[in-house]
């Protein structure tokens, strides 16, 4: 029997010309190109296979992704220690395998995260945006009043089913804890506005379509109630305009302790559902999910 080690990648890209992470035939993906990287340096075939932490959309960026791939022993000793050096020879310059490790016992770079953190960036000067700046921040012409947007922001975190902010896939649960969510200016620059959104989990276009919402409370368009009488409703709302992704860069995966990781990743696989007190609220309001 072969024998076979799990390695942690750690992984940055600028994702404006690939075709999201996943790989698609006739697409060019992040997947894609670093598996076939992979292959190549290892001399593997077929290509290992990647498991992900977050699954970015086509156009959204990573500075902080992680994923994990089981390789033979053999071919991992033979280039020990000198991996990332070589991936940068083989990689194209919008993609960076910063750091390879052995992963600890447990180690899912999916199932056993505990949250994802998204920075989403806008600018409202009325000019436009920093031409260095136009693959990472969208311009929004209005100005937007981060206070109004905070406020509407403090009514969405929580364990909340985001149906209304989600893509549905069947038989995906769009239950999600959202950790965090706020809006402030950027010491540097008063016209950028990065939004911080956490959650143990995302589901297809959830932080853009959350986005898309406080833009439109922040420009005026909104009262800062209307997001979560939007989420009460738990159905995609026509109003609930889906940011672009090139503002969106996914920036901090985090884990638990090695001692941690296993049961992490058991917990998560389990399918979600609201707890008992969450639901039984839900039963006798029209507001709150």
């Amino acid at each position: 029997m072969t024998a076979l080690v799990r390695l942690r990648l750690d992984i940055g890209y600028d994702g404006s010309d690939f075709a999201g992470w996943a790989r698609q035939p006739n697409q060019r993906t992040v997947q894609g190109v670093i598996e076939d990287a992979l292959a190549r340096m290892l001399r593997l075939d077929p290509p290992p296979m990647l498991t992900v932490a977050g699954r970015t959309d086509a156009g959204v960026h990573a500075s902080a992704q992680v994923a994990h791939l089981v390789v033979p022993v053999a071919a991992y000793s033979a280039i020990n220690g000198t991996m990332p050096r070589r991936l940068a020879g083989l990689l194209p310059p919008d993609v960076r395998v910063w750091r390879v490790s052995i992963a600890p016992e447990g180690f899912d770079a999916r199932f056993s995260a505990l949250s994802r953190r998204y920075v989403y960036r806008v600018c409202d000067n009325p000019v436009g945006v920093d031409p260095l700046r136009r693959h990472d921040v969208l311009w929004h012409p209005r100005p937007l009043n981060l206070e109004r947007m905070n406020q509407a922001a403090r009514l969405l975190v929580g364990e909340n089913d985001f149906a209304a902010y989600c893509r549905k896939r069947e038989g995906a649960t769009t239950i999600r804890e959202l950790l965090r969510y706020e809006w402030a200016r950027d010491d540097r620059d008063p016209h950028l506005a990065l939004a911080t959104v956490e959650a143990d989990a995302f589901c297809h276009s959830m932080v853009r379509a959350l986005v898309g919402a406080l833009l439109m409370v922040g420009d005026g368009r909104r009262e800062p109630e209307w997001p979560a009488q939007v989420l009460a409703a738990r159905v995609r709302d026509s109003g609930v305009n889906v940011a672009p992704a090139h503002g969106l860069s996914l920036e901090e995966i985090r884990y638990p302790g090695a001692e941690s990781l296993a049961r992490r990743a058991q917990e998560t696989r389990r399918v979600r559902t609201l707890n008992a007190a969450a639901a039984a609220a839900a039963d006798g309001a029209e507001e709150r999910p």
